[in-house]
């Protein structure tokens, strides 16, 4: 039995109903050259039993984080996630919500959008935070947009070479059809010079976007960055790691105007490329600019304490012209678990995760580069990540060959960075044991008995 019903006289019946005659009346707006001649190859129909197996198969050849030991980042991180998030945000009514971020939304959705937005302006020292976003790279493009309407500069967007590249990729995008040009400043020492990033911006620079600690993991001077950018009259938006805020100083005290960030390392697990969580924040000046939705508290006309949906900047909420985008959800169940891991960890335990984290990296850019093979790419000071050159130039076997020792060692760069492809991007989270650290560098250096160190 089909369980949708298709046939021919159920497509001359719809075909009719809208005035055609044919299917390839009905298609005859596509290109014939972009146009299949031919039926789909698909293999034939498996039953229940088969298709089970079969699917298990597939599901068998992805090799999970928690399956090696991983030294992968990059924007997603194998952080410690304490077992009181998977139970708080695993309950019904939460899992199961019905369009969190619609005005009808549960009184328990809005308070956790409430506390939420509460403990991310607490963490980047911002005044307001939207209720969340897709993830790092979209909020990263919409702050661009914020900048470029709230400065009325439509010039030219300023980025560093050492932020993120996929959210480079993804404000290019953003600005394909604007008609504003997206300059990139080179950073060959790892980190953004001021001087350069200061002749990098024009009268009609809109806003420079600088990522802190940068995508090579390299801790960059923030206060001077922010001092060059806003003499120019160019706004800031700083893209941060949420957890380097337990240590470094929030990017609110440098006077940045926006902060946006990735929260998957918040407690959500790495899950093969998303779905993650788009973290803004920004002065209460441009808080009716900002995208999304903000979630408020009041009271009811019987004096008790709820909480409303106070602000939505969408067209379909206010005029078009007003509107600052058309961003049409946020992540309420990942916003669910950034919340209850920041309130589970507090200020102390998310300083004691950053200290961990910048201690184990640091130990582990040194045993790596006494290995004889990899050395520092760049000298500046680095939280989690750093990069490494191999000097054998053999970034792909290496990786490999860690990967049958049991280690995910780290994500090449050649692929963004043409003139970085010898070198590996490592990270060192909180999980990480120096047993696991050392393990690693000794299978770099001593490629003959990895399989040994691996057992052992």
């Amino acid at each position: 039995m089909s369980y949708i019903l298709n046939t021919p006289d159920d497509q001359q019946a719809m075909l009719a109903a809208i005035g055609v005659a044919s299917i390839e009346e009905l298609f005859a707006q596509v290109p014939a050259e972009l146009r299949l001649r031919r039926p789909l190859d698909l293999p034939p129909a498996l039953d229940e039993m088969e298709l089970t197996a079969h699917m298990a198969e597939l599901a068998g050849q992805n090799v999970a984080a928690g399956q090696k030991i991983c030294f992968l980042g990059g924007g997603s991180y194998d952080h410690f996630i304490p077992a009181v998030v998977d139970y708080v945000a695993g309950r019904g009514e939460f899992y199961t919500s019905y369009t969190p971020y619609q005005p009808e939304a549960s009184q328990g959705n809005l308070q956790v959008f409430f506390e939420y937005q509460t403990l991310i302006t607490q963490l980047t020292g911002m005044d307001v935070s939207n209720a969340s976003m897709y993830d790092g790279g979209s909020a990263a493009a919409e702050a661009v947009l914020m900048c470029i309407a709230a400065t009325g500069r439509r010039g030219s967007v300023v980025v560093p070479e050492n932020l993120h590249p996929e959210y480079r990729q993804t404000i290019a995008t953003y600005l394909s059809n604007l008609d504003v040009r997206l300059h990139t400043v080179a950073t060959p020492d790892g980190t953004t010079g001021a001087e350069l990033l200061a002749r990098s911006i024009g009268d009609d620079t809109a806003c420079v976007v600088i990522q802190q600690p940068n995508f090579f993991g390299c801790v960059e001077d923030l206060q001077s960055l922010v001092q060059a950018a806003h003499e120019r009259g160019a706004m800031v938006v700083a893209a941060v790691d949420p957890i380097s805020l337990g240590l470094l100083r929030r990017p609110g005290e440098f006077g940045v105007d926006i902060v946006v960030a990735e929260g998957q390392s918040l407690g959500t697990p790495m899950q093969f490329g998303g779905p993650y969580l788009g973290i803004m924040a920004c002065s209460e000046k441009f808080v009716r600019r900002m995208p999304g939705r903000i979630a408020g508290q009041t009271v009811d006309r019987r004096g008790n304490r709820c909480w409303v949906l106070t602000l939505q900047t969408r067209e379909q909420h206010i005029r078009r012209e007003k509107a600052t985008s058309n961003i049409c959800t946020n992540q309420g169940l990942f916003a669910l678990r950034a919340t209850v891991y920041l309130a589970a960890l507090g200020p102390q335990g998310l300083r004691e995760t950053a200290e961990a984290c910048l201690r184990k990296a640091n130990y582990a850019r040194g045993r790596l580069t006494q290995t004889g093979r990899l050395s520092a790419a760049f000298d500046a000071p680095v939280f989690k990540e750093f990069v490494v050159r191999d000097g054998d130039r053999g970034v792909q076997s290496l990786v490999a060959d860690a990967l049958q020792a049991g280690f995910f060692a780290g994500v090449p760069l050649g692929g963004w960075y043409p003139r970085l492809s010898d070198c590996l991007l490592v990270t060192v989270t909180e999980k990480r044991t120096r047993r696991e650290i050392d393990a690693l560098a000794n299978c770099v250096s001593q490629p003959n008995r990895r399989q040994e160190m691996v057992d052992a």
